[in-house]
């Protein structure tokens, strides 16, 4: 293991962001997401723009539509390493 390097950080992803990408990644349309999580598609459009907070209620309604620990929507960038050296 110590012939590989650990990846670094390239991009900063918003809550919105980590939704689409997640979302696209399974290959569901927005409707599809919707119907899944029980919130309006106009609803998630406005998450993935950052239009709109997530929130924890939604961030748990998505995390288990998209199969993901809420985690995920709501820290996208969390960076766990640095807050253990910390």
């Amino acid at each position: 293991m110590n012939d590989f390097q650990k990846a670094t950080k390239r991009v900063s992803v918003s809550s919105g962001e980590s939704a689409r990408i997640l979302r696209e990644l399974q290959e569901l349309s927005q409707n599809e997401l919707a119907r899944l999580a029980n919130i309006p598609q106009s609803t998630i459009s406005a998450i993935e723009n950052d239009r709109v907070n997530l929130g924890i209620e939604r961030a748990k309604s998505l995390a288990r539509a998209l199969r993901c620990h809420p985690a995920v929507l709501v820290f996208p960038g969390w960076d766990v390493e640095s807050e253990n050296a910390a």
